[in-house]
């Protein structure tokens, strides 16, 4: 006979929906119900729509198995994704590598390793989940940066999280801590690596207990909300993006998203395209100073379109700025030969997120206007950079195979 726990203990009474296998039919059914996320009443229903929607339900049904059941031991850390090039939700950035690792408000934790050499770099505990559908229900209690961090000339650093203060790397934890969310932002993304991290809890054991009835209970219960509240969630997000004017964009204060897990610094300016085949869509901004900005595209459900094969996104690195001191962006579906190009990937429709991290002074409030695309050529400045088909294939081979040095396995 076996029992639940470590071997000696008596474990915890069987989980009665576990053992009948109603927890998970209670998961099959939430499952069935998020079809509801794409067959649902306003939601664009063409065939790429909709192929682009069940993708999305099924990767960001793989990054809540990761995050809510395979990696949801506070007693037993470990960092991995929740967000990859196979699992993108939450409009995402095509800059950032996003590692969580699940923690207790009870516990002491230690980090090692090397810092890797991104152009920013940030650690937060954070409260909630996202999987409870409520951004507010987060709470950020304590975070670090890369400029904050005390590492060796070699990059190597040593960092605790919660229980007493201590000299060197801390970030103060309390009661709720869930999550810790490490963020790295790569400028340049040929040459700049990311971390390489280990985590443990500060005198638990290395071997790790079976696991109880109880616990998977739990964790099923958690993926069904991530399905179903956070699903919901991201749909709402952008929906409200695309209910403002077409082609209009609204600005944040980073002040209010860093309370609720966003990025210390971040100032985020948000928005939606409309973009017909025979159109363009000529984004104009004014970057101010800023240790990071990029330009990203996402569709109906919050999810980036694809960077890695296509040009869905531009950062300071890759994107031209004009004499003026403007950033032009054609968002159209045929290369207009311009090194500024966002592709849409087909989408007609769909959200648009500029990003500033460490931002100088103010950010006028970019403007989009359509044109078509035609008449392209006479509303860009004389001198702006062009791009043979030749040298776009040679752009978009470069950066799929950042990408995926980036995200090795």
């Amino acid at each position: 006979m076996s029992v639940e726990g470590d071997p000696g203990d008596p474990g915890t009474p069987g989980d009665s929906r576990v053992l009948s296998g109603e927890i998970w039919d209670d998961l099959c059914e939430t499952l069935r119900e998020a079809g509801a996320l794409v067959t649902g009443e306003g939601i664009p229903d063409s065939p790429l729509e909709r192929a682009a929607g069940f993708r999305f339900l099924a990767q960001f049904l793989e990054a809540g198995i990761n995050f809510c059941v395979t990696h949801a031991d506070g007693d037993h850390p470990e960092f991995t994704r929740m967000i990859d090039l196979g699992m993108r939700w939450g409009l995402d950035s095509p800059d950032c590598l996003y590692l969580v690792a699940s923690v207790n408000d009870a516990s002491r934790y230690r980090i090692w390793g090397d810092a890797g050499s991104a152009n920013h770099f940030d650690i937060q505990v954070n409260t909630g989940h996202y999987a409870l559908g409520e951004l507010a229900s987060i709470r950020t209690l304590g975070s670090i940066s890369g400029d904050e961090l005390v590492a060796s000339d070699s990059g190597e650093f040593e960092l605790f999280v919660g229980g007493e203060k201590t000299p060197g790397n801390w970030i103060p934890s309390g009661p709720g801590a869930r999550f810790l969310l490490l963020r790295q932002n790569f400028l340049d993304w040929e040459r700049e690596r990311p971390a390489t991290l280990r985590i443990e809890k500060v005198g638990g054991s290395v071997a790790k207990p079976n696991l109880r009835s109880d616990q998977i209970a739990e964790r099923l219960d958690l993926l069904r909300s991530w399905i179903e509240k956070g699903g919901g969630l991201w749909q709402s997000m952008s929906r409200g993006m695309l209910d403002l004017a077409p082609n209009s964009v609204v600005i944040y204060a980073p002040e209010d998203s860093a309370e609720h897990s966003g990025l210390k610094g971040q100032i985020y300016c948000q928005g939606n395209f409309r973009c017909a085949p025979d159109e363009a869509v000529l984004f104009e901004a004014v970057p101010p100073p800023a240790r990071h900005w990029n330009l990203a595209l996402a569709n109906f459900w919050w999810e980036t379109v694809d960077f890695v094969h296509r040009q869905g996104s531009l950062n300071a690195s890759q994107a031209h700025i004009d004499g003026d001191g403007v950033l032009r962006v054609v968002i159209a579906h045929r290369d207009p030969g311009v090194v500024n190009w966002l592709d849409p990937c087909g989408h007609e429709a769909g959200t648009l997120i500029l990003r500033f991290i460490l931002a100088e002074g103010e950010l006028p409030l970019p403007t989009s206007r359509v044109v078509p695309l035609a008449d392209l050529e006479g509303e860009l400045p004389a001198g702006t950079p062009r791009v043979t088909p030749e040298e776009r294939e040679e752009i978009l081979r470069r950066r799929r195979n950042a990408l995926w040095l980036r995200y090795r396995r």
